[in-house]
């Protein structure tokens, strides 16, 4: 099963992959890392800080490094639901990124752009469109432990075949982030 760990950067995705990285259940694959690592992208966007991901390269790479005997395969990064078929969406408050962004120091430009996106639901929007199965989680008071523990939940059920009884609990579109950003536009 290949399970995308997606969201906004500064939600937690790697620290929470990191942290799952060490359970012998799960074989992760960071997809920002091994982007850049065997090049799998067309250009460098400095104005933009970033690079431009080659998809198809991607997933092609992502396939040959499965390992077919881990029962999950969780892909880590904001890329992550262009490939893989279940995701859950880490989401945090605009105000918490703000300073998780500005930790990392991204420019005004970069953290503006990511502020707005988390606010817009723009990578929980592709991933329901993309994704068979889409899972929403907000990080913004939980630690790293109680993120991992949602986590298990939930591929535990969508193992089992039983994830239908959670949608209720980590329904898409249940955190909303637009009017908390819009009314302190200054964030």
């Amino acid at each position: 099963m290949l399970v995308g760990i997606t969201g906004t950067p500064g939600t937690g995705k790697t620290s929470v992959t990191l942290q799952l990285e060490k359970k012998p259940r799960y074989q992760i694959i960071h997809l920002n890392e091994l982007i850049k690592d065997e090049k799998l992208y067309f250009e460098v966007d400095a104005e933009r800080d970033c690079v431009v991901a080659d998809m198809d390269l991607v997933e092609q790479r992502v396939m040959e490094k499965v390992d077919r005997s881990s029962p999950v395969t969780i892909l880590d990064s904001h890329l992550s639901h262009h490939i893989a078929d279940i995701v859950i969406v880490l989401r945090t408050s605009p105000e918490k990124l703000r300073e998780r962004l500005q930790q990392r120091n991204y420019s005004e430009n970069k953290m503006q752009e990511n502020l707005e996106a988390e606010a817009l639901d723009v990578i929980l929007f592709e991933s329901v469109e993309w994704c068979d199965k889409v899972f929403e989680i907000d990080t913004t008071n939980q630690t790293i432990e109680e993120t991992i523990t949602d986590i298990a939940e939930i591929l535990d059920a969508v193992l089992k075949g039983q994830d239908e009884e959670l949608m209720a609990k980590y329904k898409p579109g249940s955190v909303d982030w637009s009017e908390e950003f819009f009314s302190n536009m200054h964030l």
